[in-house]
């Protein structure tokens, strides 16, 4: 079993091309990423609503296409584009995959995935960055 970590992309980016691991400059973004990696697992991917499955030394040209914009479709489109890219580096029924992405990132890939957590599901924003930093914090004292 793997351990795979599925962060969603942020609306602030960088105005240039880049790794997409530097392109996002969100502060939950950086945290949750940062975190991901202390949990050390075999792999990190960005769900871009751009690109998919995004990994994280991949470059990429900055873009403004987002999910909260597109329709019921259009998200389930994208969803079943990631769940292709994800069979083809996972084992969805025996890898865990962990979200730190938002409903509409999450709601049509869960139905694929037997083993999935979700650390920040009902937190607010404030409360997704608190979680984060003290997670991290704790992970420091360690």
């Amino acid at each position: 079993m793997r351990k795979i970590v599925l962060i969603s992309c942020v609306s602030k980016k960088l105005s240039h091309k880049a790794k997409a691991e530097d392109l996002y400059k969100s502060p939950l973004f950086k945290y949750s990423l940062e975190y991901a990696k202390s949990l050390r697992p075999d792999v990190i991917f960005i769900l871009s609503a751009e690109y998919g499955l995004l990994p994280l030394d991949k470059e990429i040209e900055p873009y403004n296409k987002t999910l909260n914009k597109m329709s019921e479709k259009e998200i389930r489109i994208w969803a079943n584009n990631v769940i292709s890219q994800l069979e083809e580096r996972a084992d969805l029924q025996k890898d865990e995959i962990i979200f730190f992405a938002g409903q509409k990132y999450r709601k049509y890939l869960i139905p694929h995935i037997k083993n999935y957590k979700i650390p920040l599901e009902k937190l607010s924003i404030g409360g997704q960055l608190n979680y984060l930093k003290t997670k991290l914090k704790n992970a420091l004292i360690k």
